[in-house]
């Protein structure tokens, strides 16, 4: 019988500061792109957050999770590049692709179904120990039990910020696994960063090739709202590459609404048609709704323009 896999999956809610008291766990927030991994008979199928097809793209990651001493199982992590001061890189992540990267690796948090049974309905304490008790049979290098602590919430984000990771993710040890966005799982982040929607860019300038900058917005029910202008964290390869995936979906009206005042109106300004996704990282939004010193952080392929909203953390 074919595992039943969740409608959605789990999603955390960003908050201003992390939850206290015994009853959450705490787990690093990685850098990197959800993945839900089904084991069945000796193959691993790897699936977005939208439960698109990814095997082809992390093949040592399908392969490790293959031989796993596992019947079948469905676990629920994050594909990230390690590196060697144990962070994760999104913009290493970008380039391993289809490729046999030995820093790629597979970080597992949840436990949704062995050998037939399903694990969603048992509290996130049970389902971890179950989990962790299957990666260390494995003894793989690709593929890594996500730790917690217990309670010390506010310690915990503390000593995350300090080391330079992009923050936490707080959950009820005592719950089942809920799809969808919920508050028995949190985030908090030590820098602001989130993804954008791309509808437009504009011409090199000097000695720069491919574009100058991305115009980046995020959805407000059905309008495209203009967020800002991002100038730099790209590589000179990227802008080519770039240039080259706009070029086809280059359209005459702009995607936003209203329409963003005072620039855009010369002829280095092109729109696209809101298609492509980025990560974006910023200091902070401005009183006008802007972002304040953005870095272009790599491209979501695994998010869908129409899910991208403007985060707001909640007291």
């Amino acid at each position: 019988m074919r595992m039943r896999r969740p409608r959605a999956l789990q999603l955390a809610t960003l908050v201003d500061a992390p939850p206290e008291g015994p009853e959450w766990v705490h787990e690093q927030k990685f850098d990197g792109y959800r993945i839900l991994a089904e084991v069945e008979g000796g193959r691993a199928r790897l699936l977005s957050r939208r439960f698109k097809d990814w095997t082809a793209e992390f093949p040592t990651i399908a392969e490790a999770l293959a031989s796993l001493s596992v019947t079948s199982a469905m676990l629920d992590g994050e594909v990230a590049v390690l590196l060697p001061d144990g962070r994760t890189s999104f913009q290493g992540l970008q380039n391993s692709f289809g490729k046999r990267d030995p820093n790629l690796v597979y970080f597992v948090f949840d436990l949704l179904a062995e050998n037939g049974d399903n694990l969603t309905g048992l509290p996130l304490e049970q389902r971890k120990a179950r989990l962790e008790q299957l990666v260390k049979r494995a003894k793989s290098r690709t593929i890594h039990y996500s730790d917690h602590i217990v309670g010390r919430g506010h310690k915990f984000f503390a000593l995350a910020c300090k080391t330079g990771l992009e923050g936490i993710i707080s959950k009820r040890r005592d719950k089942p696994y809920q799809p969808g966005r919920g508050a028995t799982w949190q985030k908090t982040k030590c820098v602001q960063r989130q993804e954008f929607v791309i509808g437009g860019f504009t011409d090199p300038e000097g000695s720069r090739t491919g574009i100058g900058a991305l115009l980046v917005g995020t959805y407000d029910k059905q309008r495209l709202t203009y967020a800002g202008k991002v100038g730099t964290g790209f590589s000179h390869a990227l802008l080519g590459e770039l240039r080259e995936m706009f070029d086809p979906i280059e359209r005459q009206a702009a995607p936003f609404d209203p329409v963003p005042a005072r620039a855009w109106t010369g002829p280095n300004r092109h729109w696209v048609e809101p298609r492509l996704v980025c990560e974006v990282k910023f200091g902070e939004w401005t009183d006008d709704g802007r972002l304040r010193h953005p870095s272009f952080q790599g491209l979501r392929l695994d998010k869908s323009p129409s899910e991208v909203v403007r985060e707001r953390a909640k007291s």
